[in-house]
């Protein structure tokens, strides 16, 4: 299947993580750890990095785009996002950590009900947006 891709980045084979709720960056998720860090999400706890983390929607908050670029430059940042809706905000931290010269994941958009198929599975993303389950 071929995703739309919203920010170019690098192609990767890693497992899938289908979040079950929207989540805020900014509070949701520590950007020195790269864990789920709001309490009341229902993957509370759970890593991000090198993950293809599928996102079924983002809560909104500015500072966004500033934690995703901590987690690039940190090297904690997800393998790959795959957005049901683009989330601008969100993008911008790849598309500021791709000026600064750091390798950054893809960034695509496919509809949410896509997701159920990743669960628990591996995916390969090619930079033209192909997805493959392993």
């Amino acid at each position: 299947m071929r995703a739309e891709i919203l920010v170019q980045g690098q192609a990767t084979r890693a497992d899938a993580l289908v979040l079950t709720a929207p989540i805020s960056f900014w509070g949701g998720v520590n950007p020195k750890t790269g864990l789920i860090a709001d309490v009341r999400h229902p993957q509370h706890g759970v890593s991000i990095t090198g993950k293809v983390l599928c996102l079924p929607g983002t809560i909104g908050s500015s500072s966004a785009a500033a934690v995703l670029l901590e987690l690039v430059s940190a090297g904690l940042a997800p393998a790959a996002i795959v957005l049901h809706e683009p989330d601008a905000i969100l993008l911008l931290g790849l598309i500021v950590a791709q000026e600064m010269g750091h390798a950054t994941p893809m960034a695509l958009r496919m509809d949410r009900g896509d997701f159920a198929g990743f669960v628990e599975r591996e995916l390969c993303i090619s930079t033209d947006g192909s997805i493959s389950v392993i």
